[in-house]
Formats: structure tokens, C-alpha cells, sequence
């Protein structure tokens, strides 16, 4: 589980890292972004997340969201009639 682990956090690390922060270890990078605490504050449309900017600032945050969907694959069309 550990390699598996390991494994996963380093492949997205390649491929969700800015450049500002591709030399971070992954050590770095989850003490930076995941052992951190939250907020989460639901509304009617959206969910935000309300963290302080001490850990990372929140445009390398908005960059590190946008490579990540842009991992998703594109929505099929449908084909309803």
C-alpha cells in the first residue's frame, strides 16, 4: 500500500505541479496542501474551500486545480433525439 501510495502521489506530482513548485518533494508538497487545515463553506451553487495563504499562495493553488481537471477527459456528447 505504501508503494502504491507513494507511486500515485509522485505521478500526479509530475503531471499537476506549476512550475514554481516542481521541485518540491512530496514530503513539501503534503505538509503544504493536504496536512493542512480547511474550511469548508457550502452554498446554494458552489463549495469553497477557505484556507489560510500562509502554506501556498492562492494563484499556485488555482494552477494546481485547473491541471487537475484538465486530466478529466471531455464530456461525451449526448445523442438523445
Amino acid at each position: 500500500m505504501h508503494a502504491l501510495a507513494y507511486n500515485l502521489g509522485n505521478f500526479l506530482r509530475t503531471l499537476v505541479t506549476p512550475k514554481p513548485i516542481q521541485d518540491w518533494s512530496l514530503t513539501s508538497l503534503r505538509e503544504k496542501l493536504i496536512k493542512i487545515g480547511a474550511k469548508v463553506v457550502s452554498h446554494g451553487r458552489y463549495v469553497a474551500f477557505q484556507m489560510a495563504e500562509v502554506a501556498i499562495p492562492r494563484h499556485l493553488f488555482a494552477d494546481i486545480l485547473r491541471l487537475i481537471a484538465s486530466l478529466r477527459a471531455p464530456p461525451v456528447p449526448s445523442t438523445a433525439p
